[in-house]
């Protein structure tokens, strides 16, 4: 039987093709996008900013007039800034942290009286690998996503009472438009700023990894199983062996070693 699916931030990469996986898979789905994007017709399109609680409250009661229920909501709308912590610019940081944390809770909220009154419903909030480590460089998407982390630990088991399962959703390194979108927020502001040659070096791997990784598609198909599935785990990792691996080592290494291995990577 097709669930009634909310999936946020469909205009590219891992939105795109799982709301349209979705969507052929037999399933209602509505995409929300800030601006027009070419989309297949069987998703349905709805405005939505993260930023605008208004703008959130709009969609997903007009979900609920049409269908009555949202069966599954997949947070998965985000945005990437990097840059050191000491100098990054205010207006970034904030960005980072009210987009990838505060709009994730506001429209969380806002769908949850509605699967406690349907007794059920599941909850699908993204984080990644960076919200298992902090990466250097990318600090605050690090903050926003190990905030992520430990509001769905919670939330899951505030919910459980009510039929309403947590999934988080942890990918490693894919080729989407991050690399890009990132240049967008300037940091180091200047080539005076004492982390630009560290920046610009680490910077490098980092786009390098991800031109290297798997495609959105991939991520898209593990969805539609979770989505399917009656009983699905906790958390999914869906990245190399090579990133599942670090995951582990973060956890059984002494803490100073881990370090060294990662800020090796990112040649810190």
């Amino acid at each position: 039987m097709g669930k009634v699916i909310l999936i946020t931030g469909i205009s590219s990469g891992f939105g795109k093709e799982s709301s349209e996986l979705l969507a052929a898979a037999g399933h209602t789905v509505y995409g929300t996008v800030r601006k027009d994007c070419q989309i297949s017709e069987k998703v349905n399109v709805l405005k939505m900013d993260l930023m605008d609680a208004v703008s959130i409250e709009t969609a997903v009661k007009a979900i609920i007039a049409k269908e009555g229920r949202i069966d599954v909501l997949i947070n998965n709308a985000g945005m990437h800034t990097g840059g050191p912590i000491e100098t990054s610019p205010v207006e970034n940081i904030k960005l980072q942290m009210d987009t990838n944390l505060l709009g994730t809770v506001i429209l969380t909220k806002e769908v949850l009286p509605y699967m406690r009154k349907q007794s059920g419903g599941t909850i699908i909030n993204f984080s990644s690998i960076g919200g298992l480590m902090g990466l250097p460089l990318q600090g605050f998407y690090s903050a926003a996503k190990f905030a992520i982390e430990g509001f769905s630990e919670a939330l899951r088991m505030e919910v459980k009472q009510f039929n309403i399962k947590v999934v988080l959703i942890n990918p490693g390194d894919f080729h989407t438009n991050n690399s890009a979108n990132r240049r967008n927020f300037l940091a180091p502001t200047n080539l005076d700023d004492p982390y630009n040659e560290q920046y610009s070096k680490t910077l490098a791997i980092i786009e390098k990894d991800e031109a290297n990784g798997w495609e959105p598609v991939v991520l898209a198909r593990k969805l539609v199983m979770i989505v399917e599935c009656r009983n699905p785990r906790q958390r999914y990792i869906i990245s190399s062996f090579e990133q599942k691996l670090a995951v582990v080592l973060k956890y059984i290494l002494p803490g100073k070693l881990f370090t060294w291995i990662l800020a090796d990577h990112y040649k810190v």
